[in-house]
């Protein structure tokens, strides 16, 4: 059965004098539908930025990556694009909820780009607040939420689609730990439900959580896979 992502001799550098700046080298990466893997490493080792190509949010690499059995570098990127909505959401560490907007209206936010009725955004909006627990948060912004609610309604966005891959760049950062704690307990729910999940992260607790952690250091990765 063909991997959900399959990376073969990434790379990645930037331009610079003398000589370019490698940020990611000869990544070679496999990750099975339904996994839950962990990448851990010191400050610039290329996690963050490994993780946002698997997410087709950053598209200057060298290399190949398929995900879900389509070659990404060789897609349009309005396709590219599409592939992204369609299987992947995204945590990142400080939010990025959308401030003038409801709770709820964040929610809805990724489904407009979905061939929904209304009527059928407007369920999965309420089956989602139901579901994390914040009904009674949907008509307040996201200042008027503390962190650990506004990173709750952050994952609720990132799968309110029902993606089937999801991407968490140090989800628990800012978080004190009864609130990380929550959020780990809610992936590791979600990972039980078959969601295939990717986080990035520091803390050795929170990598005791996946099934698999996978260390970079300078761009390399330390345990290379088939």
């Amino acid at each position: 059965m063909m991997p959900l992502i399959r990376v073969r001799n990434l790379e990645k550098s930037f331009p610079t004098k003398p000589s370019a700046t490698w940020v990611l080298r000869q990544i070679n990466l496999e990750i099975e539908e339904g996994d839950f893997v962990t990448f851990m490493g010191p400050s610039g080792a290329g996690k963050s930025t490994l993780l946002g190509i698997l997410g087709l949010f950053d598209n200057d690499w060298e290399g190949e990556y398929s995900l879900e059995g389509q070659s990404v570098s060789s897609l349009r990127p309005r396709d590219r694009a599409a592939l992204n909505r369609r299987l992947v959401g995204f945590v990142f560490q400080r939010f990025h909820l959308l401030e003038d907007l409801t709770v709820a209206e964040n929610l809805d936010a990724p489904l407009s780009y979905r061939d929904l009725k209304k009527s059928e955004r407007d369920a999965l909006v309420a089956d989602t607040l139901d579901r994390f627990g914040i009904v009674g948060k949907k008509d307040l912004f996201p200042s008027q939420l503390s962190g650990g609610q506004q990173q709750l309604v952050a994952v609720a966005r990132a799968v309110i689609a029902r993606p089937k891959l999801l991407l968490a760049d140090e989800p628990t950062g800012n978080l004190h730990t009864g609130q990380g704690n929550e959020i780990m307990d809610l992936f590791e729910r979600l990972n039980r439900e078959g969601t295939t999940i990717i986080q990035v992260t520091h803390s050795e607790a929170n990598a005791a959580r996946s099934r698999r952690i996978l260390r970079l250091r300078d761009g390399w990765m330390e345990t290379s896979q088939p």
